[in-house]
């Protein structure tokens, strides 16, 4: 009997008995660009608990693709399907492009006079969705003044810096012009704050107190939360090594995927201990699968084995970490505690998803 298409399989993701639908998740995980053009099918022609699974299967494998596809779903009929396409583009948030962050600020615009439900979902979505400041930024310019003040009233929300140049275009627009002014002077008094603290932390010479400034430092910045993202990326490559842990710190704590590949980065190329520790942790913090490898090759350096199987053991999408099952598998047996804790749960969580291979019926036999 010949194997199935992955468009079978895909539609096995309901199927009423396990074992079906354990060999459907593999396929859809281990299938590539073409497992995912089948799930997006299935979101445009399934039936409503086909699409719910294919969104929910779509968030798992990662894809950007899916974006816009996940953004129809929002308008779907059915409630479930609606549900399951907002969580799976908040999943996929750090990943989607700006043709989806353009899609979900059209439909913003589309369901002012509609259904307010669906213009609350998609306000959420944009505001976390890191790629969504450009499409609201070109919203400003909209012909339609609705338009604008719903475009000047999200990124005031968001106090994003990459906004200040609309935001000064747009003073000159009667619809948004105060709301600008109002914006820009938070995003002044913003770097303000922050250039202000971490002078104040620079000016600390005395080794033994730069420590507790630093956390000082990270506990009068934190509230301000995602409008200090791109400044404190900026304040990554300082040349203050207290600086960078500060900024590193912080950016962890914040969480937002901005900060993945400048803390990358930092991992590469730093040459201080203590940068690359915060650096590591905050990555390991927001959870993104982007720095595995990174990961991987430090679990040899002792000052970052730790810190390292911590960030492991993190992963949102373990899927990633599984051509790695047989070091983790070695590793529940390392002499430090945490090493081994973390590798057991990393190696248990890989169990836990395995599945029969794509092709095997899980001892089912072929005719039936």
């Amino acid at each position: 009997m010949p194997k199935e298409t992955i468009e079978t399989l895909v539609s096995e993701l309901v199927h009423e008995e396990d074992w079906r639908r354990m060999r459907a998740t593999v396929a859809c995980l281990s299938g590539g660009p073409r497992a995912v053009q089948a799930l997006i099918q299935a979101l445009q022609t399934g039936l409503p608990a086909l699409k719910a699974e294919a969104a929910a299967m779509l968030a798992r494998v990662n894809d950007p693709q899916a974006g816009v596809p996940l953004v129809a779903l929002l308008h779907d009929e059915d409630e479930a399907v609606r549900k399951a396409g907002a969580a799976a583009l908040e999943h996929l948030a750090g990943v989607l492009d700006e043709t989806t962050a353009a899609a979900l600020t059209s439909l913003l615009y589309e369901s002012k006079d509609k259904d307010e439900s669906i213009r609350g979902v998609a306000s959420q979505l944009l505001g976390v969705i890191p790629n969504a400041i450009a499409p609201l930024c070109a919203m400003l310019t909209h012909q339609d003044p609705e338009a604008q003040v719903m475009a000047a009233t999200m990124l005031e929300h968001l106090l994003e810096p990459r906004s200040v140049d609309s935001f000064i275009n747009a003073m000159g627009q009667p619809a948004v012009s105060d709301i600008a002014v109002r914006t820009l002077k938070k995003l002044g008094a913003v770097r303000e704050r922050i250039d202000e603290v971490f002078d104040g932390l620079r000016a600390i010479e005395e080794l033994s107190e730069r420590e507790e400034a630093r956390m000082s430092t990270v506990i009068n910045l934190l509230a301000i939360g995602r409008p200090s993202v791109e400044i404190l990326i900026e304040y990554l490559e300082d040349d203050d090594w207290v600086i960078r842990e500060a900024a590193a710190d912080l950016l962890g704590k914040i969480g937002d995927v901005r900060a993945v590949e400048p803390l990358m980065q930092r991992l590469r190329v730093d040459k201080d201990t203590g940068v690359k520790e915060l650096a590591m942790k905050s990555l390991g913090l927001i959870g993104d699968a982007r720095p595995a490898q990174l990961y991987i090759e430090a679990i040899p350096i002792r000052p970052l084995r730790v810190y390292a199987m911590e960030a492991l053991a993190k992963v949102k999408d373990v899927e990633v970490l599984r051509p790695y099952k047989e070091l983790f598998d070695r590793l529940r047996t390392d002499r430090d505690g945490l090493v081994a804790y973390n590798s057991g749960l990393i190696a248990d969580k890989l169990e836990a998803l395995d599945g029969t291979p794509v092709g095997s019926q899980g001892g089912q036999d072929d005719d039936e």
